[in-house]
């Protein structure tokens, strides 16, 4: 089923918002200040383009600094495309078989506005009601 709506997805919106992230990223990445949001764009273009079987969680070791780049992102990139996710959501409620990518779109709003301090990790890795760790390997 995850399959059926990804690919649903991909044809009636995702692939131009994937575009918009990749645009982002792109325009982002021009400037060596800011290639950290860029590299945070192309990561949402990735969910953007293939979102069902993908959940997004909060990192319990995100601070300060999360909150601060989030703010630069607000302001350089994450209002308008937040806006696209609002008009592609709209868009694809007003039918029948669009309502479940609206609503998923919809859900996207927020990490659109604020994706610092979050990780994207597969549905099946998250149990209900359990607060995800972040696990990293230093070498």
């Amino acid at each position: 089923m995850k399959f059926l709506l990804n690919v649903i997805w991909l044809v009636l919106s995702g692939f131009w918002l994937f575009v918009a992230y990749a645009l982002a990223g792109v325009v982002l990445c021009v400037l060596f200040v800011t290639i950290p949001w860029g590299v945070a764009s192309f990561r949402l273009a990735r969910y953007a383009l293939w979102p069902f079987g993908r959940t997004v969680v909060e990192r319990p070791d995100a601070g300060a600094a999360s909150l601060l780049g989030n703010i630069v992102w607000l302001v350089l990139a994450g209002w308008w495309l937040a806006l696209t996710h609002i008009a592609s959501g709209i868009a694809l409620c007003l039918t029948i078989i669009g309502i479940p990518m609206g609503i998923a779109d919809f859900k996207m709003v927020p990490l659109a506005l604020m994706p610092l301090g979050k990780k994207i990790v597969p549905s099946d890795t998250v149990v209900a009601g359990e607060r995800w760790e972040v696990t990293t390997t230093r070498g």
